[in-house]
């Protein structure tokens, strides 16, 4: 199912959802983080459908949606489940030298090996003291953690206190590209 195919029922949704994904994926500024029990209790923004169709009804994750489109990965992510998606904004996107993003896009390996590091299998908040570990599904682990005077992070990618809750999983939208470890 291409993003393309999504789009007439998202736009259904969209009038009820957009601004509440527009506020949970809103870009992450240098602004003062919250306190941990005021970030920990947010409640995540309910979205009615899958992790891949509130990706595609937000336009600040369409470089992201895109990608996973051209990696094959939209009905994995589209399926039943519990998944956890750390997304990054088209701005970590652009944040990447062009030079490496085309390296990225033109190699389906690498382009999955990236893609599957920004998800997990179950649960995973960010929101959390102290640091805590999760396996990505393209095998490596991210590290989860609170950190007083930035926020909930992810490695060193920075979230937002607030998630957005779809039908098989929860979306962090992040303000960087994870990038996992690439031995030869």
């Amino acid at each position: 199912m291409t993003s393309t195919a999504l789009r007439p029922s998202l736009r259904q949704w969209g009038a009820a959802c957009g601004l509440a994904l527009a506020a949970a994926a809103a870009p992450l500024t240098a602004t003062a983080a919250p306190g941990f029990g005021p970030c920990r209790s947010a409640v995540p923004v309910d979205y009615p459908g899958t992790i891949v169709e509130a990706a595609v009804n937000t336009p600040a994750l369409s470089t992201l949606t895109s990608l996973v489109v051209a990696a094959g990965l939209g009905p994995a992510l589209a399926a039943p489940g519990n998944l956890t998606v750390f997304a990054p904004t088209n701005d970590a996107f652009a944040a990447i030298p062009a030079s490496v993003l085309g390296a990225i896009g033109s190699d389906l390996g690498v382009l999955t090996a990236v893609l599957t590091y920004h998800v997990v299998d179950g649960p995973a908040d960010p929101r959390r003291i102290p640091i805590a570990a999760a396996t990505t599904l393209q095998g490596q682990s991210v590290f989860l953690r609170y950190q007083s005077g930035v926020g909930p992070t992810i490695n060193q990618s920075v979230t937002g206190c607030q998630a957005i809750r779809a039908s098989n999983g929860t979306i962090w939208v992040v303000d960087s590209v994870l990038l996992p470890q690439f031995r030869p």
